[in-house]
């Protein structure tokens, strides 16, 4: 009988698996892809390797995959329930893994561009108007004055007021926010350096209100740090710091998104606001108030200027009333 150690070694060693985990550390090590990234590809990648395994056997070749094995993997997918929008995330990674196997020569083609992605409905997120977003900040501005409150979901008031400052006044992702140091703050160029998606960098204009947020908050951050015994953060590390400096004191995305959710709802904001929709809030009403797109790009950090058009899907209640002020027949 065979050992269980022996048994298990056999049956990590697949190919399917060994390529999984080969191409998952060339995602973090050459490509720079964030923690985000590599651990939503990770769980994509293995179970479909799983499910190679026990569709052309454990002793299988990479290359004996074809598109009707990833069809086939995407209605079982369908079976256990997922949305057309996981499965599309699913073939997304699916298609990356099979790109960098044929760029390497470990097969000869990628059967993952002869699947079509599944069809998903085209809409955007809604966002709040510019009046409730300010009404929320001002909101903050006035709390902070009067101090924190038992009966409000603040803990903190001036980091929270940092935390919509910058999501909103800046754009950035939740990730990009909980990735501030404090050298990421450019005081002489009023901007802030960002580390979006791949480590690329870029900088982003900070705005009046978000500095004085900003300025606001680093005293009490100094504070708290200095009766923690540690004051060697004061001058340096993570700008957004956790409440009860914890571990390395940085703020996590999930403790940012419980803050936004909690504040919105409180502000009487829609029940679905999270970090994300500040960051389309931004470009929105930026391209509302005659931005240009390519300008909206760069400090939104797309790659793909498609990417930020989706800004441009107006109602049509919005294209009549354009048509209306502008167009010379119309008046």
């Amino acid at each position: 009988m065979e050992e269980p150690d022996a048994a298990e070694k056999r049956k990590s060693s697949s190919e399917f698996r060994h390529m999984a985990e080969r191409f998952l550390s060339v995602l973090t090590a050459q490509r720079g892809a964030s923690e985000h990234t590599v651990r939503a590809y990770g769980r994509e990648i293995r179970d479909f390797a799983l499910y190679l395994e026990q569709v052309l056997g454990e002793q299988g070749s990479i290359s004996a995959v074809e598109h009707l094995h990833i069809r086939s993997y995407l209605g079982v997918l369908f079976e256990r329930g997922l949305t057309k929008a996981s499965a599309a995330r699913a073939l997304a990674a699916i298609r990356s893994w099979f790109r960098w196997l044929a760029k390497e020569h470990f097969v000869e083609q990628n059967p993952a561009l002869l699947v079509s992605t599944p069809k998903l409905p085209k809409h955007l997120p809604r966002v709040p108007s510019v009046e409730e977003v300010n009404r929320v900040l001002n909101s903050l501005e006035e709390r902070q004055q009067k101090g924190a409150d038992a009966t409000e979901p603040i803990a903190w008031p001036e980091r929270e007021r940092v935390i919509f400052e910058l999501l909103y006044g800046c754009g950035i992702r939740n990730s990009e926010l909980v990735g501030l140091n404090l050298d990421s703050v450019k005081w002489g160029d009023e901007a802030i350096l960002v580390r979006g998606k791949g480590r690329k960098e870029r900088l982003v204009p900070l705005g009046d209100e978000a500095a004085i947020a900003l300025r606001d908050y680093l005293p009490a951050r100094a504070e708290r740090l200095t009766a923690a015994g540690k004051g060697i953060l004061v001058h340096e590390g993570p700008l957004l710091i956790n409440f009860r400096l914890r571990g390395d004191c940085r703020l996590t995305t999930r403790s940012v998104g419980r803050i936004v959710k909690a504040i919105a709802l409180s502000r009487g904001l829609a029940a679905d606001v999270h970090p994300h929709t500040l960051r389309h809030a931004f470009g929105t009403h930026m391209l509302e108030e005659g931005a240009d797109l390519r300008a909206i790009q760069e400090m939104l950090g797309h790659e793909r200027l498609s990417t930020t058009q989706r800004y441009t899907q107006l109602t049509a209640g919005q294209v009549q009333s354009v048509y209306d002020q502008t167009h010379p027949r119309a008046k």
